[in-house]
């Protein structure tokens, strides 16, 4: 019988340091790797074991979970030839690899674990920086049922939801579809505080109001506030959610489908990229429209983050000083119910 008492986790990024740190606060054991020790410290100090190897980390785990950057990183951890993970692994240990990662190579692991004796599956999360903070992530699984029932006290520690979507890369392939959905969400939030701002609205009563209705959505909820704080931190980077738009690309391409949507917006935010906006988080979309870019159609923000447009590798439209102004009424609000 599967029993949970010591987890070997990989990476702890934005995503991950928090995941991790919950399995320690349920009381497991629990090994640490990642590439850069610093960004473990906080975990070591409440209890975490350093391990200076993939392979090292996994020793003697019931779990060994990795959640890094892209898809050569997950090959890396997991199938290096002298550090990698499955070298570490006990036998009947189950790897999770949560990474948003490619559905060819999350089959690719678990046919290697098979081989080895192992138990290997993908289960990628969605739910954010912020879902991983609160333990309320939804986690994507692929992978043998047995080994998914296995893990519902690993799940429920870590987030609100897990789902069994069927044989292995199937979580991976959720994951994508999930992605291709957010694509076009963020642009929608950004185009309605844009609208709302040039009309002359409160920008925020309206994404509160708006909210809690049929346009309201995760991302309205969670990165509208922040856009209009001029709050760019990255809960998700850039350059990561243009990783995984790419996984969703290759996908759509090999089986001949057309996203018209997905592919505007992996444009977009490669742009921003091509800016030197990378490291922001994905409501950095926003800029899109703060740029020569959008020049007839421009919200009045001349700032980012307290400095000027022009220094975030942003240039104003010249025609936005003669804007004209919109002062909004005093909003009145009636609590009905």
């Amino acid at each position: 019988m599967f029993e949970l008492k010591k987890v070997g986790f990989i990476g702890t990024g934005v995503m991950g340091a928090p995941m991790a740190e919950h399995l320690l606060k349920a009381g497991l054991a629990l090994n640490v790797y990642t590439r850069t020790k610093e960004r473990a410290q906080a975990l070591i100090s409440l209890g975490a074991k350093w391990c200076d190897t993939p392979k090292e980390c996994a020793a003697d785990c019931d779990v060994v979970i990795s959640i890094v950057g892209y898809p050569n990183d997950v090959r890396e951890v997991w199938l290096d030839r002298h550090h990698g993970a499955f070298l570490g692994m006990k036998e009947g240990a189950i790897g999770l690899d949560m990474t948003t990662s490619s559905p060819d190579l999350a089959v690719e692991l678990y046919e290697t674990a098979r081989l080895k004796g192992l138990n290997m599956a993908d289960c990628p999360v969605t739910g954010g920086d912020i879902g991983a903070r609160n333990a309320t992530l939804t986690m994507l699984f692929g992978g043998d049922y047995d080994v998914f029932r296995s893990l519902e006290p690993l799940f429920k520690i870590l987030g609100k939801k897990a789902v069994y979507f069927g044989k292995a890369g199937m979580g991976q392939m959720a994951k994508a579809c999930n992605q291709v959905a957010i694509a076009t969400t963020m642009f929608s939030v950004c185009e309605a505080i844009v609208f709302a701002k040039g009309m002359g609205l409160d920008p925020a009563l309206a994404i509160e109001t708006l909210n809690g209705g049929a346009a309201g959505s995760f991302s309205m909820q969670s990165y509208g506030p922040r856009i209009l704080k001029k709050d760019f931190a990255p809960g998700f980077k850039i350059a990561h959610f243009l990783k995984d738009m790419e996984i969703a690309l290759k996908v759509c391409n090999d089986r001949g489908i057309s996203l018209p949507g997905l592919d505007l917006a992996h444009k977009a935010y490669g742009m921003l990229k091509e800016m030197g906006k990378g490291e922001l988080g994905t409501q950095a979309l926003y800029l899109f429209y703060s740029s020569a870019m959008m020049p007839d159609f421009v919200p009045n923000d001349d700032t980012v983050d307290g400095a000027p447009l022009e220094q975030q590798g942003v240039s104003e439209s010249a025609d936005q000083s003669e804007a004209q102004e919109f002062k909004p009424l005093e909003p009145v609000v009636l609590q009905l119910k």
